[in-house]
């Protein structure tokens, strides 16, 4: 199945144009120095293959007393990062925080996409191919197949070798 960007829906990822990317390096140094903006914390997750940390803002949801993270975007850098190490750090200014990401799955999703939209549509809804939060079920169904979510539970850091 395509998913309109050149993949499958298992594999769409949308790469950040420069107004994007402009705006992530906004929003990252104010997270750094400890503003967080409507929710934003830096991700830091070790590379697949290097194993370095790699860092990204993110927004994390609250729900129901859980913490998600989504990716917008689709199947980015970070997720499959994520898929392989399992844990990462969120951090906003110097207070740091390990988390394992639990990956969330089927219809599991539905709940969480549409919390997200409902609080970032307005930042990420063009990514969402027309779905809102106000959207079906099966029309959220057929969007979340392309938005990976992860549920954060609460890790320690990693041994350093």
């Amino acid at each position: 199945m395509s998913d309109g960007a050149g993949g499958n829906a298992t594999t769409r990822y949308l790469r950040p144009g420069r107004g994007a990317r402009a705006m992530n390096r906004v929003v990252a140094a104010l997270t750094r120095r400890g503003m967080s903006l409507w929710g934003s914390r830096i991700l830091s997750v070790a590379g697949r293959t290097t194993g370095i940390m790699r860092s990204t803002p993110v927004n994390v949801l609250t729900l129901d007393g859980e913490q998600y993270l989504v990716a917008a975007r689709g199947n980015t850098e970070w997720v499959r990062n994520l898929r392989a190490a399992r844990i990462g750090k969120l951090s906003v200014g110097k207070r740091e925080e390990w988390f394992e990401g639990i990956e969330i799955l089927d219809d599991d999703r539905l709940p969480v996409l549409r919390a997200y939209l409902r609080r970032w549509a307005w930042e990420v809804g063009a990514f969402f191919d027309g779905v809102t939060a106000d959207a079906s079920d099966d029309e959220l169904r057929t969007a979340a197949g392309k938005h990976p979510v992860f549920r954060i539970e609460p890790a320690t850091a990693p041994e350093q070798g």
